[in-house]
């Protein structure tokens, strides 16, 4: 009895989702979906700001990008007045780290979301377990275990917690 793991095929190998091609990123997986509820679980205490999943933010004339998670100042929800794609930044986005995905690209993601006016940027790296945070004044800062803490919105997220 073989006890080999198998591996999936190279991202590269399989055809682009409907998801991928309308979102420009990766399908996301099993653990990506539950990273990313562990951190919106972790900022929904805040009464100041409110998490917000898969929202189409408009970076430039002709270039849109899906974050993971924005997070958006807490406004009454107006549910008469949906937005498709946003100008507006929101005051932070957190991307989570897929494997097809490379660090130039990830890299071009945190500029054009600080040049379009997002305040911070976390860059979550699941299989390293640790979250980059950067800012629009070129900090950044990288957190392998404790509570990462936000300098921008003073937002939590304990890493015990996001890793689980």
């Amino acid at each position: 009895m073989s006890t080999a793991i198998q591996e999936a095929p190279p991202a590269a190998a399989a055809a682009l989702s409907d998801y991928e091609i309308e979102r420009g990123k990766p399908m996301p997986s099993k653990n990506h979906g539950i990273i990313q509820a562990n951190l919106t679980g972790e900022f929904l205490r805040s009464r100041e700001y409110r998490p917000a999943s898969e929202v189409t933010l408009t970076v430039g004339k002709d270039r849109t990008l899906t974050p993971d998670l924005v997070i958006l100042p807490r406004r009454p929800l107006d549910i008469w007045a949906d937005e498709i794609r946003t100008v507006e930044p929101p005051v932070m986005v957190l991307e989570i780290v897929s494997g097809s995905q490379s660090s130039s690209e990830m890299t071009r993601k945190v500029r054009d979301y600080l040049q379009h006016g997002v305040k911070s940027c976390w860059l979550v790296d699941p299989p390293m377990q640790q979250i980059t945070v950067f800012t629009a004044d070129g900090k950044k800062k990288t957190y392998e275990e404790g509570i990462v803490t936000d300098p921008v919105t003073g937002l939590t997220a304990d890493l015990a917690v996001v890793f689980a």
